[in-house]
């Protein structure tokens, strides 16, 4: 086939966007879409016009067309196979079918266009691999942007060490004066300060710096205003990174809103809590086959109680799969290979008060099919008239419990509801996202497979890629806190602790 242009037109032929593939002035372009709607038949339902030159193979879009231009002696299966893809990449980008919302989307949608059709002819390409090709998603981009951040955490750390110094400098300058004045054993006598634990490098994902009273307590209200002028040497600090080109700020939260309503709420923790996060990225293929999957997790440690700062945590590994742990650099590695005891290397530090401290991390990767925690079969079968689509899901690892459990399928659109027959759990259509939504709250061993069937027009590569999100509070590499202890005497230490197992990206192409 060869393809003029690709378009989206109101009822009267005015362009909204337009994307030529080959050579081609404005003034023809416009002319022959000017043409189209005197060409439609009223009262008949047709797919495609033609004229002595062109053919137009059109679909409607509410009030808008999505229209293609083609030379007469094209292929019009493979025309239509080819509309059918730019309509499936509209609603992509536009919620909703308007002149305003194509405008707004011009860029992205010709974008993809431009991934359907190259030279005039058509690319051997999905919805999905145009969903990755305009994403433009970069390896190195993604290494580079973690080493930015790594960077500016330590410039962050640095500085905060700076202005600390700086604040002790100038405390002992002040000290030294009043004891001049006041004379030598009520002047120094009556300041003292204490020295707040640290751990030099970058303590946890996203560093929060904290000033608590608790630790030195005010003699007087010169105290407080010395408070108040250490935020501001770290301000001006901040600033002057900041109008270098640096830019300094906490990481974005990884969790979603539904991992943060199973986080332990800070009134119910104790005063050492311990938090075991867990998230999956998977991708598999539609006709079986795991392609990708990522395990990342994590253990954090949060004191809540000065006087616990300096424990050690116990962690029964009972993995079976291979993961890949990796202590922090501050953490004594030699003991955790020896015992699997979390400690610090300098027994003298104590962990930061009130704030979330990374400790342990670990990976799992693998293609073994057995591994996926929720395997995902979608079947669609073409009657010609339309799809009757099957979909099952079986929990693949028996001893998971998943909780609020979403698959979203997708749907061609402009076809209306599709037709459910039996289904297990819940299901949602959205009609302007052209999604079907299948709930479930919880899939665990005693609910181990259930399916769902539907049918409606369309073609069977519409409904994928087929995407999964859950969240669960046990553990997949199967990692367990047992004890807290103290690091002086060994007694033990009462703390609370969470497990946070959830979906970065799940999705079946």
């Amino acid at each position: 086939m060869v393809l003029l242009a690709a378009a989206v037109c109101n009822k009267s032929g005015k362009a909204i966007i337009s994307r030529q593939f080959v050579e081609m002035s404005r003034s023809r372009i416009e002319g022959l879409l000017a043409a189209f709607p005197k060409l439609m038949s009223s009262g008949k339902q047709h797919t495609f016009v033609e004229t002595e030159s062109v053919r137009y193979v059109y679909q409607p879009l509410e009030k808008l067309y999505m229209l293609l231009i083609t030379t007469k002696a094209s292929n019009i299966l493979e025309d239509l196979e080819t509309l059918r893809l730019f309509a499936r990449v509209i609603p992509e980008y536009c919620r909703n079918f308007d002149e305003q919302d194509i405008v707004d989307q011009a860029f992205p949608l010709i974008f993809a266009f431009d991934e359907i059709v190259a030279l005039g002819y058509r690319e051997s390409v999905n919805l999905a691999q145009i969903r990755t090709f305009t994403e433009m998603e970069s390896h190195e981009e993604a290494v580079f942007k973690s080493v930015r951040e790594t960077q500016e955490k330590e410039a962050k750390i640095q500085m905060q060490k700076r202005a600390k110094e700086l604040q002790v400098a100038r405390r002992e300058n002040q000290k030294a004066g009043r004891s001049a004045g006041f004379g030598g054993g009520f002047g120094s006598g009556s300041f003292t300060q204490r020295d707040n634990p640290v751990i030099d490098s970058v303590p946890m994902d996203t560093p929060k710096p904290s000033y608590t009273a608790a630790t030195s307590k005010p003699s007087s209200s010169r105290n407080a205003l010395r408070l108040g002028s250490k935020k501001k040497d770290v301000d001006t600090f901040v600033g002057q990174l900041e109008s270098e080109g640096e830019k300094v700020g906490g990481t974005k939260s990884s969790l979603s809103s539904a991992v943060a309503k199973q986080t332990t709420p800070v009134k119910d923790q104790e005063g050492v809590h311990i938090a075991i996060e867990e998230k999956i990225s998977l991708t598999a293929g539609r006709d079986g086959g795991l392609q990708n999957m990522e395990v990342h997790g994590l253990v954090k440690v949060k004191v809540n109680d000065e006087t616990y700062g300096k424990i050690k945590v116990n962690v029964q590994n009972n993995d079976k799969k291979g993961i890949q742990l990796q202590t922090h650099p501050n953490v004594d590695k030699k003991l955790f290979n020896a015992s699997s005891c979390i400690a610090l290397k300098n027994q003298e530090k104590s962990f930061p008060l009130n704030t979330d401290v990374g400790v342990l991390k670990w990976r799992f990767q693998t293609q073994d099919e057995d591994m996926m925690p929720l395997q995902i079969n979608c079947w669609p079968n073409d009657t010609g008239s339309g799809c009757d689509v099957n979909i099952e899901y079986e929990l693949k690892q028996t001893d998971l419990e998943l909780h609020d459990v979403t698959i979203l399928i997708p749907l061609p659109s402009g076809v209306g509801a599709p037709v459910v027959g039996d289904c297990d759990g819940e299901y949602n259509f959205d009609s302007r996202k052209s999604v079907l939504q299948w709930n479930l709250a919880v899939i665990d061993a005693n609910n181990e497979s259930g399916s769902m069937e539907f049918s409606i027009a369309g073609h069977p590569d519409d409904f994928f890629p087929v995407n999964v999100n859950f969240i669960s509070k046990n553990s997949y590499c199967d990692l367990q806190i047992t004890e807290v202890q103290n690091c002086s005497d060994d007694s033990p230490v009462k703390f609370s602790s969470e497990v946070v197992f959830y979906v970065d990206r799940y999705e079946i192409v």
